[in-house]
């Protein structure tokens, strides 16, 4: 593998480990496997359970994103399991194990879904059924067994999901609010660039469609965001008393959400132009082209001062240009100073707030020591 390849590895592995949304996907994959394990153990080492397979398959569904929706979903769940093993043993008692009987548990436990509380575990119950009535269902001491294996497995899931490092989605939705200020500064960085170099309509098109994935980016912060929230109750850790009512969050997600509209109402206006610097002139052209790459390198940065700078510029310039220009460009002007304006308004407290929740995770691959060649005495 050439140094080329091995520096895109590297650049790879170090995006990852510095990734919490990585690491939250890693540490919920690892605390799902320790409880059901956890829970096998217990059920058929430490009990000596007959057949223990439901303690791991409780303690799998009850293990949620969340403390919160652990508690809540769990309490789903295990009601659906418990019915589960219910209906297999009653169906089993009456029927025997039959093609009839079944299609009786599946036809029976589909129709749970019509009661709103079990609706959306109609699946859980059918499958769970399913296991249970094949494997046996006509020992009462199996019945009781089944039950505690599940007891087991619901509570070893909700032990592991509160004691060990109870998940908390703060870092996970910073993430995602840092990577769309990013992607705001640099596709405004790309519109200088390309207004420089003389763009073209398929230019004008692709702009509008970042905007667009913006907006997708902006979605999905909005419910990481809602996740983290969520994630603060029932949270022991302190570090969950911020997250319980992040008004702060809210509204900075509502600006990036005008500085994306903005963007892209500019892209609509430049679409309209079909020779930017020869139409404006270079009186207006150079100051406002360059303004908008300082504005994105600004926000990219979270350079709140920066912002303030070329907001500063930006109104000089408008002063200047009502002083002297008599251009019949001037609502093209006006639309486009408005539209940055709002931009830099948007954005600067979004850049004053960055990094936002918690600093990166200061983890990566150390790097290779090159050899030095030692100076001759």
């Amino acid at each position: 593998m050439g140094g080329f390849e091995m520096e895109k590895v590297r650049t790879w592995v170090d995006d990852r480990l510095s990734d919490p949304i990585w690491w939250n996907d890693c540490l919920q994959l690892a605390k799902t496997v320790l409880a059901a394990v956890a829970a096998w153990v217990i059920a058929a080492s430490v009990l000596d359970l007959p057949q223990p397979f439901l303690a791991p398959w409780s303690a799998l569904l009850v293990v949620h994103a969340t403390v919160y929706r652990t508690f809540s979903k769990g309490a789903q769940q295990v009601a659906a399991t418990v019915v589960a093993v219910l209906l297999a043993t009653a169906v089993g008692e009456w029927l025997g194990l039959t093609t009839g009987s079944m299609a009786l548990l599946l036809a029976v436990a589909l129709l749970l879904g019509s009661v709103p509380w079990l609706g959306a575990e109609a699946t859980t119950i059918a499958a769970t059924g399913v296991v249970v009535l094949a494997t046996g269902f006509d020992d009462d001491v199996m019945l009781v067994s089944r039950l505690l294996d599940t007891a087991i497995g619901v509570a070893v899931g909700l032990l592991v999901n509160v004691i060990v490092w109870p998940p908390l989605r703060r870092r996970t939705a910073a993430k995602a609010l840092d990577r769309i200020d990013d992607g705001i500064g640099e596709l405004l960085i790309d519109m200088a660039g390309g207004l420089g170099d003389g763009c073209q309509d398929e230019d004008i098109t692709a702009w509008i469609d970042r905007t667009r994935d913006l907006d997708e980016d902006l979605d999905q912060a909005w419910a990481l965001v809602r996740q983290a929230q969520e994630s603060a109750r029932m949270n022991p850790r302190r570090s969950a008393r911020p997250m319980k009512n992040p008004e702060h969050w809210h509204e900075l997600l509502r600006r990036m959400e005008q500085a994306i509209a903005e963007t892209r109402s500019l892209a609509r206006t430049l679409g309209g132009q079909s020779a930017h610097r020869e139409t404006w002139g270079e009186a207006f052209a150079t100051p406002w082209i360059k303004m908008l790459g300082d504005a994105g390198r600004a926000a990219s940065e979270a350079d709140p001062g920066g912002l303030l700078d070329v907001r500063r510029r930006l109104v000089e310039l408008s002063e200047e240009m009502r002083a002297t220009e008599r251009s019949p460009e001037w609502p093209i002007y006006g639309a486009l100073i408005i539209n940055l304006r709002n931009i830099i308004d948007a954005m600067d407290v979004v850049a004053e707030a960055n990094p936002i929740g918690a600093p990166p995770l200061p983890i990566h691959l150390p790097q290779r020591r090159s050899a030095v060649p030692r100076e001759s005495a």
